[in-house]
């Protein structure tokens, strides 16, 4: 495995601690988030960038729902040295994060280079095994149907669910919308 993976899966891990063992609400969606958005980067790292893109969309849309929930219960104020070592965590966070998102952004192939043989194969099968003259549309609804089902279907469920949450009149009375 490599080093990149497994200083990862050990961020995810103590993410994953801190969030069970932290009394504050908000700290600890926040430290799921990193768990999540580390999964995120392992899948970058594999080469399985749709997954990462998926992964970080549903992660966004539980961290809206979390922290929309969390806010509105927790009020609970930081000062002093806690507030200093949340800001350190935060800016070793995103540290971390900008580090691995640099790693995988340098190892991406030259513009137009196929990354895996498959790619190759889909274009050599898409007139003569589909009969279809747009390669693309062969591409995405014969050979990868199921996962451009997938993914669509993410992307269409977190629009919803943050339309739903940021709409306005949810929150208002029913007397008041009338």
């Amino acid at each position: 495995m490599n080093f990149e993976i497994t200083l990862v899966i050990i961020l995810i891990i103590i993410g994953s601690v801190i969030a069970l063992e932290l009394n504050d609400l908000l700290s600890c969606v926040i430290s799921v988030g990193v768990a999540g958005y580390g999964l995120s980067v392992i899948f970058l790292l594999l080469g399985a960038p749709d997954l990462a893109i998926t992964q970080i969309v549903a992660e966004i849309l539980a961290l809206v729902i979390l922290i929309r929930a969390t806010l509105e219960r927790d009020t609970t104020r930081m000062t002093g040295v806690r507030a200093v070592m949340l800001a350190l965590v935060a800016v070793f966070s995103i540290g971390t994060l900008l580090y691995f998102a640099s790693i995988s952004l340098a190892r991406l192939p030259a513009f137009g280079s196929p990354i895996m043989k498959v790619s190759s194969e889909y274009i050599a099968r898409t007139l003569s095994g589909v009969g279809a003259a747009n390669a693309v549309s062969a591409i995405i609804l014969d050979f990868r149907a199921i996962d451009t089902l997938g993914e669509v279907t993410a992307l269409f469920t977190a629009a919803v669910a943050v339309v739903a949450i940021m709409r306005k009149s949810a929150r208002k009375p029913r007397e008041e919308r009338d």
